[in-house]
């Protein structure tokens, strides 16, 4: 990355490698919060120099640490009077909403020298569409600055009248302050001698005064010990195969630094930099992949979603009574109705996704009281399935935009020409997606299992009787005998968009999909028309939409290919589990932190390592979550509380010898699960079950 990025909550800092934030840069670095940047410039000089960098680091998710130096520094004579001799360390995190930077500054030259470090801020709180070119509209003005002893404050009122405002302050005398953002400290430091000071940054909206802030040492312990409580909750993973462990570490590690609280419990946001907000789609998939980990989130996600549930048909924002949200903004624009984010609704799969999260989230915990909650929740997103999704009531669901400044395509594949026809045209909307159907399909089963287990015979016998109407129908649209594999979607005219793509290997996890034409769509997506070695790409090789550069027309997304390894594992196709998680290993060691991105270029392994796509967003939280499937997948694991049983299905990559998993939260219990490969052969011990449900392996 040439970024470095710091999250905590609804706070993340963006900066340059240096941990500076030049103004204007093309990646709209800044503090953000609430889609609103509340430091727009930050640089850091010595002696009025920009310093030299030594090391950059951002490996422990929520600190970044920047070593920098001093150039040469000469006198008016032009003699050097010291060479790199000061060492500047930047250490920052966030908790409690405040921005902490500790500044240590340490003399290495041999006699004592004099010094300045100075910083100059400026805070411009712009809505971050507007950061981003994506829009213009009205827009509020700065009033001012208050400089006091030890504090710096900016100023502003947005058109939507609220009071927005940032606050600077540190912890030592400065030499001075300046209205423009200029803050200087002065430095006289023996050999080996060494200071330190902090400044925090605290964001405003709408309250007059900023509140109390905790001191630094004691802000950074309680953020360290909500790591640890994080820790202790999550399942343990521990194996052999070290590129898989840090892959595990990482994930997870990544996961809690994009958690966030609306005020229903914890759940993921899509990812950082630009989509540290709730998502429909990104966070419930995230959330499915945490399951086995900590179901704690699912329930938080489920929570949120339901809360911000679509009431009205409101076109502006895509909205109709009973659909899942796609985003929510809470910036300027969204607030004064300038752009359609409060929240925007322009996705079709969020909604199924929603009744798919909560009967998995079931099966894996047992918490029939989240139903009984969510009952009018659940009810409406059935409704608007049945009605607004289909809108031409052939039982297909169809996604149609109706905003003039929401989104054309709104599957995952949401760029403008990722659905594609065989011939190079694009698909025209209504469009139903072959994966939606499989979403569909499988809440509806889902739920009629769990209304079934609480006495609501009657309407779970109408859900399945839908479900299986609805498998019977997609197999007569959606099969192409020609290409032994289903059509990505159905266009207005319900033609049949042929263009081969990893989007019906989704359905695999629905089990809606006749077996035999299962086999053959596992075969495909395995094929080296797919499969680039790194992992299954978007859109095969030789397709005329296939670039893979491009976004979604044949580069590769992690979570795309876990939503596929959970249909295959559930399935039993465990050569071909083990063929794409070995390819999704061997690309992660390519890319910074072991960490895999959104998504890199489609290119096949004769380039001998994965290219990087420019942009993808890094951590992303359904990209973290796909090691997390990989031990799912590899574990076979499919609990299910309405029958009391476990299924395990274990394997191990050729690797591996060893693959440790402890306290999987199932139920009101534990499991805990070892495999290993003695003399070829895979062992199981179950080591710990207190779930009261039956293990079985196969």
């Amino acid at each position: 990355m040439d970024y470095r990025v710091i999250k905590e909550n609804d706070l993340f800092l963006l900066t340059d490698a240096k941990g500076n934030i030049p103004e204007n840069h093309y990646y709209g670095l800044g503090l953000y919060t609430k889609d609103t940047r509340f430091l727009s410039k930050l640089d850091l000089k010595i002696n009025g120099e920009e310093p030299i960098l030594l090391t950059s680091d951002a490996a422990e998710n929520y600190m970044a640490k920047v070593l920098l130096t001093n150039p040469h520094m000469e006198n008016d004579e032009g003699l050097i009077l010291w060479r790199e001799s000061v060492e500047i360390e930047r250490t920052r995190f966030i908790f409690d909403d405040v921005l902490y930077e500790s500044i240590k500054v340490k003399n290495y030259f041999p006699k004592p020298i004099s010094f300045t470090i100075s910083l100059h801020m400026d805070v411009d709180f712009a809505d971050m569409f507007i950061v981003r070119g994506f829009q213009t509209g009205n827009i509020g003005q700065r009033t001012g600055q208050t400089i006091e002893k030890r504090s710096l404050s900016y100023h502003y009122i947005g058109a939507d009248e609220v009071k927005r405002s940032t606050s600077v302050s540190w912890d030592m005398e400065a030499k001075s302050v300046t209205d423009q953002g200029d803050i200087t400290f002065e430095f006289h430091l023996e050999h080996d001698e060494e200071e330190t000071f902090t400044l925090m940054i605290q964001p405003q909206i709408g309250a007059t005064n900023p509140k109390e802030i905790m001191h630094r040492d004691q802000a950074l312990k309680l953020l360290e010990n909500s790591y640890t409580k994080w820790n202790d909750k999550v399942t343990k993973v521990e194996t052999n195969f070290q590129p898989l462990q840090r892959l595990i570490d990482r994930g997870i590690g990544d996961l809690r630094v994009l958690l966030t609280d609306l005020g229903y419990g914890q759940f993921p946001v899509a990812g950082l930099p630009w989509f540290g907000v709730p998502f429909g789609r990104d966070s419930l998939i995230a959330a499915l992949q945490m399951l086995p980990f900590n179901s704690e989130v699912a329930k938080g996600t489920l929570l949120t979603m339901a809360a911000k549930q679509g009431k009205n048909v409101d076109p502006f924002r895509d909205e109709q009574p009973g659909k899942i949200m796609h985003e929510i903004r809470f910036g300027e624009l969204a607030e004064t109705g300038q752009i359609p984010f409060s929240p925007y609704f322009g996705t079709v799969d969020a909604t199924p996704l929603f009744l798919v999260l909560l009967t998995e989230y079931v099966k894996w915990t047992g918490d029939f009281e989240i139903v009984k909650q969510l009952k009018e929740n659940i009810d409406a997103a059935l409704n608007w399935i049945d009605h607004y999704g289909d809108r031409d009531g052939d039982g297909f669901v169809e996604y149609y935009q109706e905003a003039n400044k929401g989104i054309a395509n709104q599957g995952w594949k949401d760029s403008s020409d990722s659905i594609v026809h065989r011939n190079g045209d694009y698909a025209e909307a209504p469009i139903a997606l072959s994966e939606v159907q499989g979403y569909v399909y499988h809440a509806k089963m889902g739920i009629a299992s769990i209304f079934d287990n609480l006495g609501n015979a009657d309407i779970a016998f109408k859900l399945r009787t839908e479900a299986e109407q609805l498998k019977d129908r997609f197999e007569q649209a959606f099969w192409m005998d020609d290409q032994q594999f289903y059509a990505i979607a159905l266009d207005k005219e319900k033609e049949q968009v042929g263009t081969i793509t990893s989007n019906p290997g989704h359905a695999l996890f629905s089990n809606m999909l006749r077996e035999d034409r299962a086999r053959a769509v596992v075969e495909t997506l395995v094929s080296d028309k797919m499969f680039s070695g790194f992992g299954i790409r978007t859109m095969g090789v030789g397709e005329s939409g296939y670039n893979p550069m491009s976004y979604h027309d044949g580069s590769i997304w992690p979570h795309d290919n876990s939503m596929i390894l959970l249909g295959m594992s559930k399935l039993g196709y465990k050569k071909d589990v083990n063929v794409v998680i070995n390819g999704l290993v061997k690309a992660a060691e390519a890319f910074e932190y072991d960490r895999l991105p959104e998504l890199f270029c489609g290119y096949g392994k004769e380039r001998g390592r994965p290219v990087k796509y420019p942009v993808a967003c890094s951590p992303q939280a359904w990209a973290a979550g796909t090691p997390l499937v990989f031990i799912q997948s590899l574990l076979g694991l499919f609990p299910n509380s309405l029958q009391k049983e476990i299924r395990l299905s274990p394997n191990l990559l050729e690797n591996m010898d060893i693959l440790k998993v402890d306290n999987i939260s199932i139920g009101n219990g534990v499991l805990s699960v070892k495999v290993t490969r003695n003399a070829g052969a895979i062992q199981v011990e179950i080591d710990k079950n207190t779930t009261g449900f039956e293990v079985v392996i196969h």
